[in-house]
């Protein structure tokens, strides 16, 4: 099903004023809310369903700087940083630890699509290695297929994706801010050309800006107040198993499977680059803004028509804010995983790990829709023709790791403040002031 039922307990309405809104409960908005707070900046974050429901809590988990297109490896190289020190901030195991990933390679033309980014960040000291044919088994004892090679990095892992994001949100509050679930944000108002006063199902909240981290959701949203944020879906799927002994640790994925062993010893297991997309409206509207990403990443992606095609054909495409919105009709995306993908998955994994292949339980299959920027990177900026309008978006399947960073950042954008990292890649004007998309062809 794609739509789920109103959150299960009352919530508070919002409060009459505030210094800054966030609309959105993902773990980007809560790592904002959380590091405006530690700021000391009043800030409410509004979330139309239940926090950390929709891609954040349903994803495979990895926290990594492999991989990572150049221009987000300074934020997420701080991101790990970040990681390591949360527990301290909001008071609760979030579940990171650092126990390597690792990609497999079965033939030698594939270490090959590595070489380009191994050279793009050689400056930046990272412990990425290539791993030899006799190596490789290391980290995946047991396995049947016999690899070419691959990559690995010592220093990347993983969290828990279905507990963090509330623990950030828990910890962001502890520091004073207000979480609202079950609250709709329907748009903003602006006084003098600048943001005034958002407006959400239960009410107005005076404020001086907006930090729109809506996921999948934050192009609709944005459209609505006239802004253009071209962004599209890819459908993600993995599955929670139970626990299993003699498998592999950490982080890998190759050619048919990826896994992720969780803390309970259980694992998270899908496959790498297999995505149906949905053909909408938005295919056609941004059409031109995606043909760099379809050159390098069409045999990932499978098109087709389905339910949510129908869906946002028939669904509102603009509203005035005393109407009711679509926020408010979907409280919770939760669309039907590939269950073909994950079939498949299953029969890959009981294959390369034969000690699988009779204790193999699945707890629990999940999709989730992934927002994807037109060249793969964030948008995390303000809107330069609304002074108070800000943007967090567009994260490509990337964001729950780098999101501490990206949070960070989107406090120190809000509050006019030194940055950590040069923003200037995630600047929303490059999608307006004719600036070339440079989708990275990274291979991974």
């Amino acid at each position: 099903m794609n739509v789920h039922s109103s959150p299960n307990r009352d919530f508070n309405v919002v409060p009459a004023e505030t210094e800054v809104v966030i609309v959105g409960g993902g773990i980007v908005g809560a790592c904002t809310a959380l590091y405006l707070a530690q700021k000391s900046v009043p800030v409410v974050l509004c979330e139309k369903g239940a926090i950390g429901e929709e891609q954040s809590s349903r994803n495979w988990g990895w926290v990594r700087k492999m991989g990572r297109d150049p221009r987000e490896l300074p934020l997420m190289i701080h991101a790990m940083k970040l990681w390591a020190d949360l527990p301290h901030i909001v008071g609760d195991d979030l579940g990171f630890r650092t126990h390597g990933i690792t990609y497999f390679c079965d033939e030698e033309k594939d270490l090959a699509k590595y070489e380009g980014w191994m050279k793009a960040v050689a400056d930046y000291n990272l412990d990425t290695r290539y791993v030899s044919a006799t190596e490789i088994g290391n980290f995946a004892p047991g396995a049947t297929r016999k690899w070419a090679g691959g990559l690995h990095t010592a220093s990347d892992g993983f969290a828990e994706p279905h507990i963090a994001t509330r623990l950030i949100a828990r910890g962001a509050e502890k520091l004073g801010a207000r979480i609202v679930e079950g609250c709709a944000v329907r748009g903003f108002e602006t006084k003098g050309g600048r943001v005034s006063e958002v407006v959400t199902e239960k009410g107005r909240v005076r404020c001086n800006s907006v930090v729109l981290a809506g996921g999948s959701w934050s192009g609709l949203f944005a459209r609505n107040q006239g802004v253009k944020v071209p962004q599209l879906k890819l459908l993600s799927q993995v599955m929670r198993t139970r626990p299993l002994e003699g498998g592999p640790v950490g982080c890998g994925s190759g050619k048919g499977f990826g896994f992720r062993k969780r803390l309970d010893g259980g694992y998270n297991f899908s496959m790498r680059s297999a995505h149906p997309v949905d053909i909408v409206p938005d295919s056609f509207r941004y059409l031109k803004d995606y043909i760099p990403a379809l050159r390098n990443e069409w045999r990932a992606m499978k098109f087709r028509i389905g339910r949510r095609s129908f869906q946002e054909t028939l669904q509102a495409g603009s509203w005035k804010l005393d109407q009711r919105t679509p926020f408010e009709a979907i409280r919770i995306l939760r669309p039907q995983p590939a269950h073909a993908i994950l079939d498949q998955a299953i029969v890959n994994i009981k294959k390369l790990f034969p000690v699988f292949a009779d204790k193999l339980i699945v707890n629990e299959r999940m999709g989730a829709w992934i927002d994807v920027s037109p060249d793969a990177i964030p948008t995390i900026s303000g809107v330069d023709a609304i002074p108070g309008f800000f943007v967090s978006t567009g994260y490509s399947g990337h964001g729950f790791g780098i999101a501490p960073a990206a949070g960070q950042l989107m406090a120190e954008l809000v509050t006019g403040t030194k940055t950590v990292v040069d923003p200037t890649p995630f600047r929303h004007s490059r999608f307006i002031d004719g600036s070339q998309i440079n989708h990275w062809p990274i291979g991974f």
